[in-house]
């Protein structure tokens, strides 16, 4: 045990760096640590890192040198660097970094407790970088980020070889869960109030490739259905390769699954996806929009784009822009390629210059925002039920608003004012209002509220819980003191 000695993790990059985030927490609050106080200087800092964006190294180094000189003011302070910038740098992080004390892999989370022991006893960094898997990270311990959502992995790794991706090579090959183990944890979150789950695999249509059988995404989302007291289920992110009809079904079927679909385009143009060696071309991915539109008429679909692909000409990107017209996407992650070492992009000819990148990345953002503006416009006067979130309006208090999730994903800020109120407002509470304004990133609902329902969520936020589960799928989760952590999202761009 470490006798009350705190712990601060700061996240960089996807929902599964985030996700392994909360396992890490779990561990260290099991090992005796506890969560530092925003104010205070905690004795462990955690770094779970991202590897995708060009800039990764630069900001993870730039934060290890700010923390220098608090490490140098107190020796006993320990620094962790962990995630997929750790697993592809490996012992470069303690020659850069010399004050860091531990550096561990994608597939060794769980031995985080007993490296910071070993670093501590033996007075020197412990860098220790499996290269595949030995135990599933949903058999340790997570302390849960949010009492009303929850992050449940149905599969890690990938078995694609996009050229521009790093993800493969550190993640390794794709595992699957079994269904039972997935429905176990969801289960268990859903018994202390949990009312929504995404499903997370990089490639969760290949869910079941593992175990022999390829319909287990569509019979996992039927089975979430059966599930009481579970509102909402999504999930990120499916590969427009492997998108079958039966995934489509399930969701116009299961009246808990979300109107929402996020698939990565990354490009419009064929010879750019062949090149990327995203096995699907442009006219693939809108027929998938098609069938889910004409089952699911108001579903929400968003993508990630990358610009500036090597070798991408104007009527390559030209290509882009006429399927991003066509597809009307609610929204979109775009991003400018970043080149990665030991890619097979990295290595392509006509790697092509910032200027012309970032003017084809702005000309793709203002469409985008023209669509998606256009798109919430036709929203106006509807009615949509919100489940009310924490910290997503940075303006909220000046507004006198706060903020939800409508089922199919869009952000709504709303007035919490109405007689339908009971109490008060809280997040994780659930809300039925009118848009009265669309803007190209949000939605606004000024008028009162029509209902308001206070759940077990919400008393749970009112008090400061989160759940924290157990592991796998034995026992439900508890709750204890929330663990403050700082978090940068954002998508991998798979």
């Amino acid at each position: 045990m470490n006798g009350g000695k705190t712990y601060q993790i700061r996240t960089f990059g996807c929902q599964m760096n985030v996700h392994d985030s909360e396992r890490l927490a779990g561990q260290l609050e099991e090992a005796g640590y506890v969560p530092a106080g925003a104010d205070d200087a905690p004795d462990l800092v955690v770094f779970n890192t991202c590897a995708v964006r060009e800039n990764a190294d630069n900001k993870l180094y730039g934060t290890l040198g700010h923390l220098r000189p608090a490490k140098d003011a107190n020796p006993d302070m320990q620094i962790a660097v962990g995630g997929c910038l750790a697993q592809k740098d490996r012992g470069e992080i303690v020659k850069r970094a010399p004050w860091v004390d531990v550096v561990f892999g994608t597939h060794n989370i769980g031995a985080l407790p007993v490296l910071l022991e070993r670093a501590r006893h033996n007075a020197e960094a412990e860098v220790e970088i499996l290269e595949s898997l030995e135990t599933f990270p949903s058999t340790l311990p997570a302390r849960r980020e949010s009492a009303y959502s929850g992050w449940v992995s149905i599969s890690v790794g990938c078995n694609n070889t996009c050229t521009f991706c790093i993800v493969p090579s550190l993640r390794g090959k794709e595992r699957d869960r079994r269904p039972g183990e997935v429905l176990a944890e969801v289960e268990a979150l859903v018994a202390e109030g949990v009312l929504e789950v995404t499903l997370l695999g990089q490639n969760v249509n290949s869910y079941g490739v593992e175990f022999g059988e390829r319909d287990a995404f569509s019979k996992l989302l039927r089975a979430c259905g059966g599930i009481d007291g579970l509102e909402r289920v999504r999930f990120t992110s499916p590969h427009p390769a492997a998108f079958t009809d039966d995934v489509i079904d399930a969701m116009a079927e299961t009246p808990n699954v979300c109107p929402q679909l996020h698939m990565p385009l990354q490009s419009g143009s064929d010879r750019v996806l062949r090149e990327m060696r995203r096995s699907y071309r442009s006219s693939r991915f809108l027929s998938i929009l098609d069938k889910v539109r004409d089952r699911i008429p108001d579903a929400a679909i968003t993508t990630d784009i990358i610009v500036g692909f090597p070798g991408e000409t104007e009527e390559d990107f030209q290509a882009t822009l006429d399927v991003v017209r066509e597809a009307r996407f609610s929204s979109a992650f775009t991003f400018q390629y970043s080149k990665r070492p030991g890619t097979p992009a990295a290595e392509l000819p006509d790697q092509l210059p910032k200027q012309v990148v970032q003017e084809r990345y702005d000309r793709l953002v203002e469409l985008v925002n023209e669509i998606a503006w256009d798109e919430n416009k036709k929203l106006v006067g509807r009615k949509v039920e919100l489940l009310v979130a924490e910290g997503e309006g940075r303006k909220d208090t000046e507004t006198r608003r706060m903020s939800g999730r409508a089922r199919d994903g869009r952000l709504v800020h709303f007035t919490p004012t109405g007689s339908a109120i009971d109490g008060s407002v809280r997040p994780g509470d659930v809300v039925e209002t009118v848009v009265t304004y669309g803007a190209p990133h949000h939605l606004v609902a000024d008028g009162d509220l029509l209902t308001h329902r206070r759940t077990r969520a919400g008393d749970n936020v009112e008090a400061g819980r989160r759940p924290k589960t157990d592991g796998v799928s034995l026992g439900l989760p508890s709750f204890g003191r929330p663990a403050p952590q700082p978090v940068t999202t954002g998508g991998c761009g798979l």
